[in-house]
């Protein structure tokens, strides 16, 4: 459903604006660009997609999307979030032949960007908050599963047989056995430094991105083993092979990387199905992206999530008409992008611009580049998504969000991520019925909102669950905009049915966006929390 009002966009105070192009977004962008030069090969590679295509399309988000009027401290490119939908799609459309499958998800790709630019000007992008945290944390594991089981048999240079993800983990000991040893050493040398490096206490380390010390480490031992040359060696009485098969490669110019889509089964149910995954996927990881790095924000500025959406899906748009990968706003990037110091959406413009120097001006550098490295940073990448913090965080929350979790994991791992996320927000619906939430609760859920001078008041009489969120955020900004005029938001819920994890976790992010209100909750001692955590759901305490 549209929301009438877009969240405001706080205006930097004269005192605090910034010149046009402060040399700290500069410094900030060289940051995010050595980090982001590996992964987006790495990531273009592990999608199906050229390896070139990972720059073109961080290019893109850099130096468009900036100035389409993206969230101002975000980066925009390809993220491993999206790996498995790439390949999927490429795999599935290209039936036995990748090079068609590709250019036909460039197609999906654009049809996708077509959806997000709908949602956007429908003004409906603030949807992503009414999704389950454990639903979307339990998805992003099982693409942490899925990136490790993949890419943990091109580290050791070895193709694997199987193709599902339980099949790649059961194959990795044999991997492990028939591992090319010069290509596993470049593999281990890389993830000894992506996990020790963090350990380190130095203030050199954590000024240094890891990615570059990886570089810099594994690209002079690929040289010395000389694998721009085909040639055999011998290890403990067996004979290997190496050569540029080893090694990433690009094409000539840039604009040689340049491919079109092919739409000729861009209506069919396959191609439909991917269009809906990353449209839907990418949205809501972006937005949910997009208030974690507003939080993060030392000047608590707040951005339109509708613009940012339109400017995505423009810059999908163009990426995908050129060959490129779908993008989103990329969590880590962005984080390391707030920690360097930016203050306005110029570094990601930089970041952008500094790659487009790279591979225009040294692209044989470039092509130095083993691919067991970027396999071993997906990897690490891999391990961050499904850490095992995460199982642990989701059972602290409760029994409930862990069953989610899980649910959304396995199901994901079985079949795929549209099921996976829809398994999980079914088993979520049902736990919420068994608890008494009302049906007509879900698909008619209320927020009645009155205003008392500088005090907003919004009561929840069906059941305070995810389904509420978003008419709550329509109610409270039709009824006022509460950075003017507004010191306190009571969200009442004695009347509710229960009180979600969800809804609270949503309000917690939407109150950000309060920057003069504080939130009270009203009647919330009614309820029985299902475990400590202060964002538990709860349920009505027994008489």
């Amino acid at each position: 459903m549209p929301e009438p009002h877009a969240p405001k966009i706080h205006d930097d105070p004269p005192a605090a604006r910034r010149p046009a192009f402060p040399g700290t977004d500069l410094r900030s962008g060289f940051l995010v660009f050595l980090i982001a030069l590996p992964l987006c090969l790495g990531i273009a590679l592990a999608s199906g997609f050229p390896p070139v295509a990972g720059i073109l399309t961080a290019i893109i988000g850099g130096m468009l999307v900036s100035l389409l009027g993206s969230a101002r401290l975000t980066i925009k490119g390809p993220a491993a979030g999206l790996i498995v939908i790439a390949l999927g799609s490429v795999q599935e459309l290209g039936q036995g032949d990748l090079a068609a499958g590709y250019r036909r998800t460039l197609a999906v790709g654009v049809v996708a960007a077509g959806v997000q630019i709908i949602l956007a000007l429908c003004r409906t992008a603030t949807a992503g908050v009414a999704m389950s945290p454990s639903v979307v944390h339990g998805m992003l594991a099982a693409i942490g599963i899925i990136i490790i089981a993949k890419q943990a048999h091109v580290v050791m240079g070895v193709k694997p047989r199987g193709e599902r993800p339980f099949e790649l983990l059961a194959e990795i000991p044999r991997s492990l056995a028939h591992a090319n040893p010069r290509i596993l050493l470049l593999g281990v040398l890389s993830l000894l430094i992506l996990f020790g490096l963090p350990l380190v206490r130095a203030r050199w380390a954590r000024a240094v991105p890891a990615p570059l010390v990886v570089l810099a480490v594994s690209v002079p031992v690929g040289l010395w083993f000389d694998l721009h040359s085909p040639h055999d060696y011998r290890f403990l009485s067996t004979i290997y092979h190496l050569g540029p098969d080893y090694l990433v490669r690009l094409p000539g110019t840039l604009l040689d990387a340049v491919a079109f889509p092919d739409f000729s089964m861009v209506l069919t149910a396959t191609s439909l199905k991917y269009v809906v995954m990353f449209a839907l996927i990418g949205t809501v990881e972006s937005t949910l992206t997009v208030l974690a790095v507003d939080s993060m924000d030392p000047r608590k500025r707040h951005s339109d999530l509708n613009r940012d959406l339109l400017a995505l899906g423009g810059g999908n748009l163009v990426s995908a008409l050129l060959g490129g990968l779908p993008m989103i706003s990329e969590i880590v990037r962005s984080k390391a992008n707030v920690d360097a110091g930016a203050t306005s959406r110029w570094s990601n413009f930089f970041h952008g611009a500094l790659l487009l120097l790279a591979v225009t001006l040294v692209p044989g550098v470039l092509q130095t580049i083993p691919m067991a490295v970027l396999a071993a940073m997906l990897v690490y990448t891999g391990t961050r998504l499904a850490s095992p913090r995460e199982f642990v965080h989701a059972g602290r929350v409760g029994l409930d969000q862990l069953a989610l979790f899980l649910t959304t994991l396995l199901v994901t791992l079985a079949t795929d991520l549209l099921i996976g996320v829809a398994a999980g927000l079914a088993v979520k619906s049902i736990l919420h019925w068994l608890r008494g939430v009302p049906v007509p609760a879900f698909f008619r859920p209320r927020a009645e909102v009155t205003r008392a001078g500088p005090v907003l008041h919004v009561r929840i009489p069906g059941a305070a669950v995810f389904t509420a969120l978003l008419p709550l955020r329509r109610a409270v900004n039709s009824a006022g905009d509460t950075g003017a005029g507004i010191t306190e938001v009571v969200i009442d819920v004695k009347d509710a049915a229960m009180v979600d994890h969800t809804f609270l976790a949503g309000i917690d992010a939407m109150s950000r966006e309060w920057p003069t209100a504080t939130l009270t909750f009203r009647g919330l001692d009614r309820f029985q929390p299902v475990s400590s955590h202060p964002q538990a759901t709860r349920r009505r305490r027994r008489a």
